[in-house]
């Protein structure tokens, strides 16, 4: 029995060493990263980069060099392993918990094969900067064309802390690259190998555990990016009214008491506030008129509409006030939701994670619903006239005079724009990670 076990414990280990030998390097270019950013403000581990003495500079160097050193052995390591082995893709697992037995679990392996791709993506990023050192090692990067993985994504970035990873990629994915791992020709097809991976998953005795370790980390990831999601539309929210009621308000309200301040911002409010009062007039009068309101003299009639006309000077007051209460307040409210985004970059990389999961877990026909529903709300034929609203609600929030011709130059320029990005996303990025998504969103828009 030892003697077995022993040999499967190797076994074990011999697959793993691609794996092993990628983390070992993936974690050497956080390091290298994380002295970029403590030190060096994220540049390269350069002298012109940082304002430090002989000896400083030199500390610097050797533990680029040792790291860079330990990049070129692990990645060595890993072409020599991956070139033998057949490198396993990362899996994604659900679990259904039968609800008569708590041990008994349904599981459902969904093949996800992109955490090897940023991790070599990383690195070679990583090393770019440093290609005219003589250390500088050539990285072979694995591509899956079509593959697409935001949990592993999301599970890689919250593991790492919050400075030393950065997804740096993305200035640099049209870049030559060498041939990928994925790419080589196979003996026997790709089913059928993921088909042995899958059963060889199923008899290896850590499944289970495996399986529980991944799916807390999917869980604890779901919840992070729903908990940020909450604090990016409550926060902002909140301070925005706390702000204006507590903080502007007083102060908006005391100064123009004291100076006696204009009534209307802005002379469209004034037109606004005549065309209440003369309707308000005109319909006393027909009232009176047709005998539904009592028989009133010429100065009740007068009295009456003075009477209005004090309330319509209160009501544009509070409007006005509330327009100078709402520009502070909004600015404040857009300063607390930058600093959530600044400060919580965990957070953001598991909320992009999070989203990218539910984006790419849908079907094409969906995918190709939600495509067209935004396309045609937002650049569509009918959208002019949503923003046209939206801009005259901000106006108005502001307390800004609608300028219908500022309304109609944004309408003529920003849907144009808006859907020049989108037809440029479904060409650079959504035709390459799921063909058959643009396929049927372009045979549901036909």
């Amino acid at each position: 029995m030892v003697i077995p076990g022993l040999i499967r414990q190797a076994q074990q280990w011999l697959r793993k060493t691609p794996e092993r030998a990628l983390d070992q390097a993936y974690e050497a270019a956080r390091m290298i990263v994380a002295i970029e950013d403590e030190h060096f403000d994220g540049n390269p581990i350069s002298p012109q980069y940082g304002n430090y003495g002989q000896s400083a500079q030199a500390y610097f160097q050797g533990e680029l060099q040792k790291y860079l050193n330990l990049i070129t052995v692990r990645m060595t390591e890993f072409r020599a392993s991956s070139a033998m082995l057949r490198v396993s893709d990362p899996k994604m697992i659900e679990i259904q918990v039968n609800p008569a037995r708590a041990d008994a679990f349904s599981l459902d392996l969904i093949d996800k094969p992109a955490l090897f791709f940023r991790k070599l993506r990383f690195v070679d990023d990583v090393l770019s900067r440093y290609r005219n050192r003589d250390t500088s090692p050539t990285v072979v990067v694995i591509k899956e064309p079509g593959a697409a993985m935001p949990l592993a994504d999301a599970k890689m970035t919250v593991k790492g802390n919050g400075k030393g990873q950065r997804d740096r990629s993305a200035a640099k994915t049209d870049g030559p690259r060498a041939a990928a791992l994925s790419d080589r020709a196979n003996i026997l097809p790709r089913s059928i190998l993921r088909t042995f991976d899958r059963v060889r998953q199923d008899l290896d005795p850590e499944a289970e555990t495996q399986v529980v370790q991944n799916f807390r980390a999917s869980r604890g990831t779901t919840t992070t990016a729903v908990k940020f999601l909450l604090l990016l539309v409550i926060i902002p929210l909140f301070t925005q009214q706390v702000c204006k009621n507590f903080l502007f308000g007083p102060v908006v309200d005391y100064y123009r008491d004291q100076t006696q301040a204009e009534v209307f911002l802005n002379v469209e409010m004034e037109e606004e506030a005549l065309h209440e009062l003369q309707q308000f007039e005109e319909r006393l009068r027909f009232e009176v008129l047709i005998g539904t309101a009592a028989p009133m003299s010429e100065q009740t009639i007068e009295q009456t509409v003075r009477t209005k006309a004090t309330e319509i000077e209160e009501n544009y007051q509070r409007r006005s006030a509330d327009a100078i209460k709402n520009v502070f307040s909004d600015i404040v409210a857009a300063v607390a939701f930058g600093f959530l985004l600044v400060l919580r970059r965990r957070e953001v990389a598991a909320l992009k994670g999070f989203m990218d999961e539910i984006v790419y877990g849908l079907s094409d026909s969906a995918k190709a619903f939600i495509i067209i529903l935004f396309t045609d709300m937002f650049v569509g034929f009918h959208s002019p006239h949503g923003w046209e609203v939206l801009l005259e609600g901000l106006s108005r929030h502001l307390g800004f005079a609608a300028d219908r011709n500022f309304i109609f130059l944004f309408i003529a320029t920003f849907p144009v724009i808006l859907d020049t990005v989108f037809k440029y996303w479904i060409f650079r990025y959504l035709n390459r990670i799921s063909p058959s998504a643009v396929a049927t969103y372009k045979t549901m828009n036909e």
